[in-house]
């Protein structure tokens, strides 16, 4: 039987960047996937960095995406000295859009929304946003410049992750479900995985859509898989510097002249086939945004599956059985939350305590029972978080 510190669930960037956060402090780790690591909604992802909400449900997430974001810059660099791999880490800011007549009613509700959130924009004029991106289409009304926001290409980003928690002394197991998670009474004990007993003295549970169907573990992460549906276009006549994105659809550039198209939010169980009306949906957003890329070619179309909650919330943190914590359900979020994720779930290992509130993300909110263990009651605020 191996035995291990910490067994982690999940080999998307998630699970991957927790594991190379805490083999750097020295603890014995092994990440264990179903197939090959980051081959779900990590390596789906457009890769935008922006910790603006796409939705009311998502205004509990703005502290934690506003320090994530904060946190990235030192995240990639140390991924990438660790990795030798680049991740196309760019910060170019952001260009919104407002489409149709309620376009200057719909820029002064964001900028009101932004104003209490503490997030930077800044309003400009349509003149200026084609300076900005001279091939915008005639639809946009109103525009608002992020300046904070960036991309990152998340294949990239999961490859370096996985190269750096390996390089750090990480164990992988791919093609290696997970088909138990074993406890002793109110404490977590290990795990089974491809037939095999793995001992570990906490678990972390970062297996995305898939996470809710391992065991027992769905009262604790009841994730649902929401289909994403996703193209990358070229073109030979125009190039994008920077996202460009309106609440129908966004566009985002690769270094390498593609640029990525999406996209749909579909509940469609664990399929992940491609529909005719969902391509159309974010080619028309698509062209809409820049009608230039009419004549562009799909070289490629695909299909995501992301982790959904009941509330559209991620789930961290421990649970009342003790040595057992949960990392997932980041929705629309995950490569935005990656380094936040890490860092909290590297604390709650080595201290039990983290800094920020969390408990709107805590994995008991899902549980009828209450919890009584130490490991699973949250800490007081300490404003040195970074």
């Amino acid at each position: 039987m191996s035995a291990f510190d910490v067994a982690i669930v999940g080999g998307g960037v998630i699970g991957g960047s927790i594991a190379f956060e805490l083999a750097a402090e020295k603890l014995k780790v092994i990440l264990i996937d179903r197939q090959q690591p980051g081959q779900e909604a990590s390596w789906a992802a457009a890769g935008m960095l922006a910790p603006g909400p796409d939705s009311p449900d998502a205004l509990p997430l703005v502290p934690i995406a506003k320090e994530s974001l904060h946190l990235y810059p030192d995240f990639v660099s140390r991924v990438e000295e660790a990795s030798g791999r680049s991740t196309a880490f760019i910060r170019e800011g952001t260009l919104q859009v407002f489409p149709g007549p309620c376009g200057e009613a719909e820029r002064l509700k964001m900028a009101a929304e932004y104003r209490l959130l503490g997030l930077r924009f800044k309003p400009i004029s349509l003149d200026d946003a084609r300076k900005l991106e001279i091939s915008l289409g005639p639809a946009a009304q109103a525009a608002t410049f992020l300046p904070d926001e960036a991309v990152v290409d998340p294949r990239l980003l999961t490859d370096a992750v996985i190269e750096a928690a390996r390089n750090r002394g990480v164990e992988i197991r791919h093609n290696c479900p997970v088909t138990s998670v074993l406890h002793d009474g109110y404490r977590c004990v290990g795990l089974i995985a491809g037939g095999e007993r793995v001992a570990a003295k906490f678990v972390i549970i970062a297996a995305g859509a898939y996470s809710g169907g391992i065991d027992w573990l769905a009262r604790y992460a009841p994730t649902r898989p929401v289909r994403g549906q996703m193209l990358a276009l070229r073109s030979t006549a125009l190039s994008l510097h920077r996202v460009v994105r309106s609440e129908r659809g966004y566009l985002v550039p690769r270094r390498d002249g593609r640029i990525i198209a999406g996209s749909t939010l579909e509940n469609a169980g664990f399929d992940k086939h491609l529909t005719p009306s969902g391509i159309r949906q974010i080619l028309d957003a698509a062209l809409e945004l820049v009608p230039r890329l009419a004549d562009a070619e799909i070289t490629e179309t695909w299909a995501g599956l992301r982790p959904g909650t009941p509330d559209n919330l991620p789930i961290l943190g421990p649970t009342d059985i003790e040595g057992l914590l949960v990392a997932t359900g980041h929705y629309r979020n995950g490569i935005l939350l990656t380094p936040v994720t890490a860092k909290l779930l590297r604390l709650w290992i080595l201290t039990g305590r983290v800094p920020m509130e969390t408990a709107a993300f805590s994995p008991l909110r899902f549980s009828a029972k209450k919890s009584h263990t130490p490991a699973a009651r949250s800490a007081s605020a300490n404003p040195d978080f970074r």
